[in-house]
């Protein structure tokens, strides 16, 4: 096994895909996002997933079963299975992030350029792992 060893917020801001999965482990997985000024990831449930979501560059809202929250830059946020969320870009740049599922939610290595690209895919993790 050879594991994920890179610098996340380098390759958080260097990304301009709305989803990249770069890892998918047994019990997690790891994507980056970039979300376009006014865009949003859109509002979801994962019954079965905690997910973790980390803001390397930008401003947003996330909300969390109705509650809002103003984050930015260095802010971390925690989904937990079952709630409601979503996240949307409030600033006028693009919104550099990565999220960690557990367990894992789409298929390793899944690249969906545009949010209507991923909203078009019914990809879902299929138990194929990194490595």
């Amino acid at each position: 096994m050879k594991g994920f060893v890179e610098d996340i917020e380098d390759l958080t801001e260097q990304n301009h895909a709305f989803r990249r999965v770069v890892y998918t482990g047994r019990h997690l997985q790891l994507v980056l996002m970039s979300l376009k000024p006014g865009e949003e990831i859109g509002e979801e449930v994962h019954e079965d997933h905690d997910q973790f979501f980390r803001i390397e560059k930008g401003h947003a809202r996330v909300e969390i079963d109705g509650k809002a929250h103003k984050v930015e830059a260095d802010d971390a946020v925690i989904v937990p299975a079952g709630a409601r969320h979503n996240v949307i870009n409030t600033g006028d740049k693009p919104l550099k992030l990565y999220t960690i599922y557990g367990p894992p939610d789409h298929r390793d290595g899944v690249v969906h350029n545009t949010k209507a690209e991923a909203e078009a895919s019914e990809e879902h993790f299929d138990g194929q792992t990194t490595e």
